[in-house]
């Protein structure tokens, strides 16, 4: 595998990570693939713009974030360091790169339309026929499958599984802090500099010491209250809602051979709701949606105009929370009752976030303590806070949530 290092440490400024340090040249040609690039053009939260106005940071940040702890934890860590060779240092950075190379517009909402875990299209990038894969196959031929390895936690090397996709991870840090940072909640903030500072490798896995536990418990506390008052904000799934009725409304009318006014090409294999091409994903960007978003409000068809004017000038739906089938059922019947159709008018949902899971005894996803007699406990056994949060879930004041238009009382 060839390790060539750049001339010169390239730098990107980041109100996040000060400096993301850049020395191998493979990381810089793949940060400049037009794969990667394209992350710019999709935000990091989905919808959650629209409730938190500064929240217009991108899944390129975000990724380049991840790269950045990641490589922290590489060069500050001595026995993470000394367990790596360079290829599995080198493998594990481009991991934390490319993660989230597969999302599509408005990251995770893009999957309400398009079923597809945006892990799968990221497989699909590296994989086949993209810049990115020309890249690592420059590099060595089997880069690509040893990079798809980590990403779904198969890699022989579990130090590299656990650092990418965990419940401690170099993603998570980053996206807590950037996503605190941008929306102006601080709910997020937990001290990374302390969890640097207690993660370690031990007999061939990755965990933290004991005297790092306060610094853990700020974490998922951080990480539970995020999604209870900024990840399932009422407004942002509205917002997302929103362009998931736009999109059937569109997929309806062209199973009905609807005439449109205007091209719409790259929308159209969205409609089959299976797998898309890697050209195809490519084309798909929030510039894409935003531009056709304009013009399907040009067109004849009433619910189609009124749902891409509700996503364009954020005239979003009503938002209930109940605590009976019966409710959510009443409501219905309400929306119903006054003429609306109901397929596009009314939504419900059961929102649930277990925000520490215990996975079974030798699963590598748990969270690791050293103790100080060098005995290694999973976390929520000696930690009070992190159990309560292994059982909780958001959304727990109420079991369902409704969306109907604000103009039905």
């Amino acid at each position: 595998m060839n390790f060539e290092k750049m001339n010169e440490t390239k730098v990107f400024r980041d109100p996040i990570n000060g400096y993301v340090k850049v020395d191998y040249k493979i990381i810089y040609d793949l940060i400049c693939s037009k794969e990667f690039q394209r992350l710019k053009r999709i935000h990091q939260l989905g919808g959650t713009f629209q409730v938190f106005p500064t929240a217009e940071h991108s899944r390129f940040s975000h990724s380049i974030g991840a790269y950045e702890i990641a490589r922290r934890i590489i060069n500050e860590v001595p026995t993470i360091k000394n367990s790596l060779n360079e290829e599995e240092q080198l493998t594990l950075l481009i991991a934390a790169l490319l993660h989230d190379v597969g999302h599509g517009p408005f990251s995770h909402a893009f999957e309400m339309i398009n079923p597809i875990h945006h892990e799968e299209y990221t497989i699909s990038i590296i994989k086949d026929n993209s810049e990115i894969n020309s890249l690592l196959k420059n590099i060595d031929v089997d880069l690509p499958s040893k990079v798809i390895s980590v990403i779904k936690k198969e890699h022989p090397q579990r130090l590299l599984n656990q650092l990418i996709s965990s419940q401690v991870d170099a993603d998570r840090m980053d996206y807590l802090l950037r996503d605190s940072y941008f929306t102006g909640a601080t709910y997020g903030y937990f001290d990374v500099e302390r969890v640097l500072r207690v993660i370690r490798a031990h007999e061939g896995q990755i965990v933290f010491k004991e005297s790092g536990i306060p610094a853990l418990e700020n974490f998922m506390l951080g990480r539970y209250h995020m999604y209870k008052q900024v990840y399932h904000h009422s407004s942002s799934l509205s917002y997302e809602v929103i362009l998931l009725k736009l999109f059937e409304r569109f997929f309806e009318l062209v199973e009905n051979n609807y005439v449109f006014k205007n091209d719409y090409k790259y929308i159209l294999p969205l409609k089959n709701k299976s797998k898309l091409s890697n050209q195809e994903i490519y084309d798909l960007d929030e510039s894409v949606i935003n531009f056709y978003a304009k013009l399907l409000a040009e067109e004849e068809d009433k619910i189609l105009r009124e749902f891409a004017d509700r996503f364009t000038n954020r005239k979003l739906f009503a938002f209930y929370e109940v605590k009976t089938k019966e409710e959510v059922e009443y409501y219905h019947q309400k929306v119903k009752s006054l003429g609306y159709d109901d397929r596009y008018y009314f939504f419900s949902d059961r929102p649930k976030q277990i925000v520490y899971k215990k996975y079974g005894k030798n699963d590598l996803s748990n969270v690791m303590i050293l103790t100080k007699d060098n005995k290694v406990v999973e976390i929520s056994k000696i930690s009070p806070v992190v159990k309560s949060l292994s059982s909780d879930r958001v959304g727990d004041d109420s079991d369902y949530i409704v969306l109907i238009p604000k103009e039905i009382k």
